[in-house]
């Protein structure tokens, strides 16, 4: 098998495209969820607190000097990609939830015993029966 057969067997692979699909929409809910932190829970809570903007939010380490910037460590920043990263972690936490519990009704479902396996349970216990019986 060719290199270039490999590669193509192992592109359209169900669990790659499934996977790149995955990542794409993974990237794409990132950006919303960027948006809904840094556009409508940090303004009011910035607000809440005395109009703090919390990107602005950061230590001076050292002023600026001439065309040099100030060295600082943004952690407002911070704050508002940990609090990204919650809702993310969040939202996927209850769709693995939804999921395990969509699994699990679908394992509590019973299905009876066809007639064949009954038939086969009875001559199963007779012959448990007969032995006992010697």
């Amino acid at each position: 098998m060719s290199v270039l057969s490999e590669f193509k067997a192992f592109a359209v692979k169900g669990n790659v495209v499934d996977m790149a699909v995955g990542i794409i929409i993974g990237a794409a809910f990132g950006k919303i969820v960027s948006s809904f932190v840094g556009d409508m829970i940090m303004p009011p809570i910035g607000l809440l607190i005395g109009g703090v903007d919390f990107s602005q939010l950061a230590i001076i380490l050292k002023d600026a000097e001439g065309s040099a910037p100030a060295v600082t460590l943004g952690y407002g920043k911070f704050l508002q990609t940990v609090l990204d990263f919650l809702i993310v972690a969040f939202a996927i936490f209850v769709g693995v939830k939804a999921i395990n519990k969509l699994k699990t009704v679908e394992a509590a479902v019973v299905v009876p015993p066809s007639k064949e396996q009954e038939l086969l349970s009875e001559i199963r216990d007779l012959l448990k029966a007969q032995k006992t019986q010697r």
